[in-house]
């Protein structure tokens, strides 16, 4: 029987070996079914409480290629050899590449940046705004998943709150530490600032 959550379908579930652990990886479709995310499960979630869950956004830039403009890569590694080493949880990968904007935009976003803006100016000035993910479909996948209550993986107290906005339980935060480097200091530095993320 197909499982659906307000337009988000689970498609279908195959076990993922990976070198941090054995995991089930969840595809799901939203909208017209072209839009589509990942569970990247360890564990029994359905039912947990204080279940840990890293939502994370795709960065094809930082994870695929080894970027150092970002932390994306080393808070996706942290998040899965944390999730392995547990009894249960998840990682929700999201495919919404530059917080929303989509990877042609990111790059136009790194260019301004290369010209002096930070990664929030340089959103604004291509008319987006600082964050434009949408957490209601992780909300739904997590729905999908049965989980109860998450303890989130992240640094970033709005996406508790984002989250939270969407009917989930958070009951805890997970701090996931990740290390600077001379191309991305100011940007951890504006996430701190102006982001509010606790680094």
């Amino acid at each position: 029987m197909e499982q659906t959550a307000n337009g988000v379908r689970l498609a279908t579930t195959v076990d993922l070996p990976t070198r941090f652990g054995r995991f089930r990886l969840a595809a799901f479709s939203a909208g017209d079914g072209r839009d589509e995310h990942l569970a990247i499960v360890h564990g029994e979630v359905a039912h947990a409480e204080d279940c840990p869950v890293r939502v994370h956004s795709e960065c094809l830039t930082g994870e695929v290629f080894g970027s150092q403009r970002c932390d994306c890569r080393e808070q996706l590694d942290a998040a899965l050899r944390h999730v392995a080493e547990q009894p249960c949880g998840a990682v929700i990968y999201l495919r919404q590449e530059g917080r929303g904007i989509g990877l042609i935009n990111k790059l136009h976003a790194y260019r301004l940046q290369d010209q002096g803006m930070d990664t929030i100016d340089a959103n604004r000035s291509l008319g987006f705004p600082a964050d434009a993910r949408d957490y209601g479909i992780a909300a739904r996948i997590l729905e999908l998943l049965q989980v109860r209550s998450v303890a989130l993986m992240t640094n970033n107290l709005r996406k508790i709150e984002g989250l939270r906005a969407e009917g989930i339980t958070v009951t805890g935060r997970i701090p996931l530490v990740a290390s600077g480097n001379p191309f991305n200091r100011g940007y951890l530095e504006t996430k701190r600032t102006r982001m509010g993320h606790l680094l």
